[in-house]
């Protein structure tokens, strides 16, 4: 135990390895849950509320109350999951097809592609936020609509994040992906909470615990 101190209390190494292997875990955790393709949103809505709880509290809810948020968030998250299943495959395979010639535009509707991909994967990672501060999913969209439209940069920060994370799961080997999943989620969190020095997640209802 650290011996106590006065003043405000600074974060060393070790609290930034912990931090580091925290996100690793519940990556992995949030990949797992993830795995029957059907309960992929409510694996990303409990991910998400964990790490709302580690900005908010400063800890991590505990195993009961994670299983608990996933078993409610199950329903709702089925159709969620497969409206983006279906739209992640669309532009994937759009941007597949502009890159490799077969269909007319090239370079520069590659690029317009691209960045509709990124603007609409910002407004969704900032959704998974409204609901990692404990929306629904047609709340969290309509409270990310009013973020993309109050502060603009969160919302190009957040797509940056998105196209970021994007192009390190294509190079990183694939058992890292699970970890990768961790990082981007805490990092669409640090956005939506520090960009311009606003808080860009709203205050919502107390969830249920």
């Amino acid at each position: 135990m650290r011996p106590p101190q006065d003043g405000p209390v600074r974060s060393d190494w070790r609290d930034v390895l912990t931090d580091a292997t925290d996100l690793a875990l519940l990556g992995v955790l949030l990949s797992v849950a993830a795995l029957p393709v059907f309960t992929a949103g409510a694996a990303v809505a409990t991910a998400s509320a964990a790490v709302h709880d580690r900005l908010t509290t400063g800890g991590w809810p505990g195993a009961r109350q994670t299983l608990s948020r996933f078993v409610r968030a199950v329903p709702a998250g089925v159709a969620v999951g497969a409206l983006a299943l279906a739209a992640f495959g669309l532009l994937a395979l759009d941007v597949a097809a502009l890159a490799a010639g077969r269909v007319p535009g090239g370079g520069p509707l590659l690029l317009v592609t691209v960045g509709a991909a990124a603007a609409l994967a910002g407004w969704a990672g900032l959704a998974v936020v409204q609901v990692g501060a404990g929306r629904g999913w047609r709340a969290a969209a309509g409270a990310a609509t009013e973020v993309c439209r109050a502060h603009p940069g969160t919302w190009a920060a957040a797509g940056a994040t998105a196209l970021v994370a994007a192009l390190l799961a294509v190079l990183v080997t694939p058992i890292a992906l699970p970890i990768l999943a961790g990082y981007a989620l805490a990092a669409l969190h640090a956005v939506a909470r520090r960009v311009a020095g606003t808080p860009a997640v709203a205050p919502a209802p107390a969830r249920p615990r």
